[in-house]
C-alpha cells in the first residue's frame, strides 16, 4: 500500500510528511488598486514571528510544487507554519545544530536552480521582489535554517522509537477488516552475476592513471574537481567534480569507500582503492563533525569481447547445471555469483526502497520488469548482458522465486509491511504528543483575528 498525499490539506495533517516543503521569500505585493498591504504579525511561537505574508508565500510555493490547495484554509496554513517554528525553537533549546556552511550551500543550490528556471539572476530577483542578491541570500538563509532545524528536531523526536511484535499485532488487529490495505502483485527475484575478469595489464593501467591524477593534485597543485569532471566514470558525481557528502551515522556507498573517506584528513588524497564499481581515488574537502564533503574519481577497467564471451559461457554452464538439478539456484549463487549483496541470500535481490526482497510490479524498475514479466515462478532467464550507466558490462541470469498476487493485507504474509505501517503510526502519535506538550511549555501568541481557527493543535491554549 502506498500513501499518496494528493492535497495540501492531507500533507498539513501529518507533520512527518512535510519536512521537505520549500518556502521562498517574496516581498509585499500590491492589491488590484495598487495599494501595498501591511505585513502584520499572525502569530509568535517561542523566538519566532509568523507574518501575514508567510501564509501567502506558503500557499504560492505549495501550488508551484504541484500540490492541490483546493479547500485549504489560511487557518491550516498557519497551523503548519506554527508547527515548523515550534520544532525550530526547541531544536535550538535542545542544542541541535545546523552548520551555517550547510545552509549556505543549500542557498547556493536554490539560487542556481531558480536561475536555471527563470533564465537569469536579475529575473529571479524581480520575480521575488528583491532589490539585490545579498538581501535575497540573507532571507533564504534564515528560511532554510529554520527548515533544517525543524527537520533535525523531528528526526530527533522519532530517532529512538522502536516497535515490538506485540505492538505490530495490536496495530493490525485495530484496523477494521474492510479498511485493511490491499497490496499489489509482488515478485521475489534472485540473480547470479558473472563479471568478466580484468586482465592484469588493464588493472595496472587503471592504477597508474589514478596515481597520475593523485600526483597532479599533490605535486602540481591541479584541481581534483577538474580531474573528476574530465575523467571520472561515475555519472552520479562527475558533473559536480566528483562531490558527495557522507555522514558517519547514515551509511551510503560501498564499505571500502566509506572506510577510506573517514580515514583521511582535509585535503589528503587517498591511494587508489577498489570497490565493486571499479577503482577510485578520493579526497576530503571539508570535515563538519559527523559529516564530510568528499570528491572522488572512478575509473572502470575495460573488458575485451573475448573475455566477455567467456563470462557468458560460464553463466550458460551454471544455468544448465541448475536446470539439470545438479545444483540449486541458491547454492550456485553462493558459490559462483560475483555480487556480494545477494550471494549469501540465495541470490535474492533486495528492494532498495523497502529494504525487503519483494518488488511490487507497478513500482518495479522498468528494465527489471521487462526481464522478468513473462516468467512463471521457478523459471530462469537466459544469460542477460547488463551495462550500467558508467559502461561496465556483466552477465546475469534471473529467477522468479515467488509470486504474490494482489491481496488484502495478511498478518503473517505481509508482516514486514505491516510493521512499517505500525512504526510510522507510532512515530506520528509520538510527534503529536510532543507537540501537545511543547505548546504548553512554549510562549505562543495567536493574533486575535485568527483565534477562531479550528486548529488541529491547541495553539490558543484554551
Amino acid at each position: 500500500m502506498q500513501y499518496k498525499p494528493t492535497s495540501l490539506k492531507y500533507i498539513l495533517s501529518l507533520c512527518l510528511f512535510c519536512t521537505n516543503l520549500v518556502v521562498v521569500a517574496q516581498g509585499p505585493k500590491a492589491d488590484s488598486q495598487g495599494r501595498i498591504k501591511l505585513d502584520g504579525v499572525v502569530a509568535v511561537v517561542g523566538d519566532y514571528v509568523i507574518l501575514d505574508s508567510d501564509i501567502d508565500k506558503t500557499l504560492t510555493d505549495m501550488e508551484s510544487q504541484g500540490i492541490s490547495t483546493k479547500g485549504v484554509t489560511r487557518c491550516e496554513l498557519i497551523g503548519k507554519l506554527m508547527e515548523d517554528k515550534l520544532y525550530a525553537h526547541h531544536a535550538i533549546q535542545d542544542s541541535l545544530e545546523v552548520s551555517d556552511a550547510e545552509v549556505y550551500s543549500y542557498v547556493d543550490q536554490s539560487i542556481e536552480y531558480f536561475t536555471q528556471q527563470l533564465g537569469s539572476l536579475e529575473k529571479v530577483l524581480e520575480f521575488y521582489n528583491k532589490t539585490d542578491e545579498l538581501s535575497f541570500r540573507d532571507e533564504l538563509f534564515e528560511i532554510n535554517k529554520v527548515q533544517k532545524l525543524s527537520q533535525l528536531m523531528q528526526a530527533d523526536i522519532i530517532e529512538k522509537i522502536e516497535i515490538t511484535p506485540e505492538e505490530v499485532r495490536e496495530f493490525f488487529e485495530s484496523i477494521p477488516k474492510d479498511d485493511l490495505p490491499v497490496f499489489g502483485t509482488e515478485l521475489e527475484i534472485a540473480q547470479i552475476v558473472i563479471e568478466p575478469a580484468v586482465k592484469e595489464d588493464e588493472r595496472k593501467r587503471i592504477i597508474a592513471q589514478l596515481n597520475g591524477f593523485k600526483n597532479d593534485v599533490e605535486e602540481k597543485g591541479l584541481s581534483f574537481a577538474s580531474k573528476a569532471i574530465l575523467y571520472s566514470q561515475d555519472p552520479g558525481s562527475r558533473s559536480s567534480g566528483g562531490k558527495y557528502t557522507l555522514h558517519r551515522k547514515r551509511p551510503r556507498m560501498a564499505k571500502e569507500f566509506r572506510n577510506t573517506a573517514f580515514s583521511l584528513e582535509e585535503g589528503e588524497v587517498s591511494a587508489p582503492f577498489k570497490t565493486e564499481f571499479g577503482w577510485h581515488i578520493l579526497t576530503v574537502d571539508k570535515i563538519r563533525g559527523q559529516e564530510i564533503d568528499i570528491r572522488h574519481i572512478l575509473l572502470m577497467p575495460e573488458v575485451d569481447n573475448e573475455t566477455l564471451t567467456k563470462s557468458k559461457a560460464i553463466l550458460d554452464s551454471i544455468r544448465v547445471r541448475i536446470l539439470d538439478e545438479e545444483i540449486s539456484f541458491e547454492d550456485a549463487a553462493y558459490n559462483f555469483s560475483y555480487e556480494n549483496e545477494t550471494r549469501n541470500n540465495g541470490g535474492k535481490i533486495i528492494n532498495p526502497v523497502t529494504g525487503d526482497t519483494r518488488f511490487e510490479l507497478t513500482k518495479m524498475d522498468p528494465e527489471l520488469y521487462n526481464q522478468v514479466k513473462n516468467l512463471e515462478t521457478g523459471e530462469i532467464t537466459l544469460p542477460l548482458l547488463e551495462q550500467d550507466r558508467g559502461g561496465a558490462k556483466k552477465y546475469k541470469i534471473l529467477k522468479v522465486v515467488n509470486r504474490y498476487e494482489e491481496h488484502q493485507a495478511d498478518y503473517s504474509q505481509d508482516y514486514t509491511k505491516i510493521k512499517d505501517l505500525a512504526l510510522r503510526d507510532k512515530q506520528v502519535r509520538t510527534v503529536k504528543k510532543w507537540i501537545r506538550e511543547k505548546i504548553e511549555d512554549t510562549f505562543v501568541s495567536v493574533n486575535k483575528s485568527f483565534r477562531d481557527c479550528e486548529f488541529s493543535n491547541n495553539w490558543t491554549k484554551e
